[in-house]
């Protein structure tokens, strides 16, 4: 699934080989998987995990809150 984490000042992560996605929901942590239902929900401060296919590797951000929009196997996450 295609990533992207945008900030009012740029784009700081972006890729189209992702696995898993973990964020910091208002209601508690939760995850984005491959072909997930269409979702737009709130963050809050917290750390967004993302995990690449086949590398397995990890890469974390911190944010302060923001939105995100799941649809069609892409995740935009507006941060602050």
């Amino acid at each position: 699934m295609k990533v992207e984490i945008v900030t009012p000042d740029s784009v700081i992560f972006t890729s189209e080989n992702v696995e898993l996605v973990q964020l910091p929901g208002i209601d508690g942590s939760f995850e984005v998987l491959n072909n997930h239902a269409p979702l737009i929900s709130v963050l809050r401060k917290g750390s967004v995990k993302i995990i690449n296919k086949g590398e397995k590797n990890e890469n974390f951000f911190e944010i302060k809150g923001g939105v995100i929009e799941v649809l069609n196997n892409k995740v935009l996450i507006l941060a602050e």
